[in-house]
């Protein structure tokens, strides 16, 4: 789940905060902060994008308007995570911690990072289970047949793989970069494309350059994972 910086609240033409009507109105100013992105299973979704509650409005009727609790979500994961009580199941959220450390991404899908502790395997896998990216066909707990973000995830995963070899190939080719990186912003799904780039620090840091919102201070100089200052992973 890539890690992301929404950053302070848009301002008007006065200089002041924007004061949102409806909270629909901030969709806009997140799709340029974060890019046309689920902020939850990475696809790219644009048109049909949703402004996500973080805090559902059920239980926290004051946050409807609230910039700082607005993401952005398809509608996948905005109606498996529903009104579910975001805050208090304790999980991870990619606007606070930096999530690209508590998932493991691999071909067959996402898991709680082996490197976890078990407090914070419990975490992960609450996080995962709050927006169903936990549903692998399959398995005991499949996804239903509206759901295909796990196709999405095959497919990207398939793409990454492709691209890694024409990159093993021709490394250092400023073309053949550009071409990656085009690929994956037109996708989506960019924990895949950093999972399959694992071993080239060139291409990761172009990933984590290139799809807007990616909190930077999240990676240390070799696009390693590290500590966010402020959050709990």
């Amino acid at each position: 789940m890539r890690p992301l910086e929404r950053g302070t609240c848009p301002l008007d033409v006065t200089g002041q905060p924007l004061c949102f009507v409806t909270y629909q109105e901030a969709r806009p100013e997140l799709m340029e902060r974060l890019g046309e992105y689920c902020s939850y299973c990475e696809r790219r979704v644009g048109a049909s994008m949703a402004v996500e509650h973080i805090e559902p409005r059920h239980h926290a009727s004051h946050r409807a308007l609230d910039w700082d609790n607005f993401l952005l979500s398809c509608v996948n994961c905005n109606s498996t995570k529903g009104a579910q009580p975001t805050l208090s199941l304790d999980v991870y959220l990619p606007d606070r911690d930096n999530t690209a450390r508590a998932f493991q991404y691999e071909e067959r899908g996402l898991s709680p990072h082996p490197e976890l502790g078990p407090e914070q395997q419990d975490k992960a896998r609450r996080t995962l289970k709050l927006l169903g990216l936990d549903r692998i066909p399959g398995t005991a707990n499949p996804p239903p047949a509206t759901d295909r973000r796990w196709f999405g995830r095959r497919e990207a995963w398939n793409m990454a793989q492709r691209s890694l070899g024409r990159w093993q190939r021709r490394r250092g080719d400023p073309d053949i970069r550009e071409s990656i990186i085009d690929l994956a912003r037109s996708q989506g799904l960019w924990s895949i494309w950093m999972a399959v780039f694992e071993t080239e620090p060139e291409i990761r840091q172009a990933l984590i350059d290139a799809f807007p919102g990616t909190c930077r201070s999240c990676f240390d100089t070799n696009t390693r994972p590290v500590t966010r200052p402020g959050g709990s992973r």
